[in-house]
């Protein structure tokens, strides 16, 4: 299983990340301990919103969908 999460900044509510893992609980402790430098700074992140995908391919178009420019600021509205 793979998982898309939209994660939020706590310190600025108005930073969000995407993220693809196979295990969200860890994936989250390492954004919150400062070891993945695009995050480090706005620390500490919170779960907003998560996918879950079966298929691997479509996790990872998903995330790549995502990140694209247009949908950035939907994801902000809506999630």
């Amino acid at each position: 299983m793979r998982y898309i999460c939209i994660l939020q900044s706590l310190s600025d509510s108005d930073r969000h990340y995407q993220s693809i893992t196979g295990d969200m609980n860890t994936r989250l402790k390492q954004h919150n301990a400062g070891e993945v430098f695009h995050t480090a700074k706005f620390r500490p992140w919170r779960v907003k919103n998560y996918f879950a995908f079966v298929d691997e391919k479509k996790a990872c178009a998903f995330e790549k969908y995502l990140k694209s420019g247009s949908v950035r600021a939907f994801v902000k509205r809506q999630f």
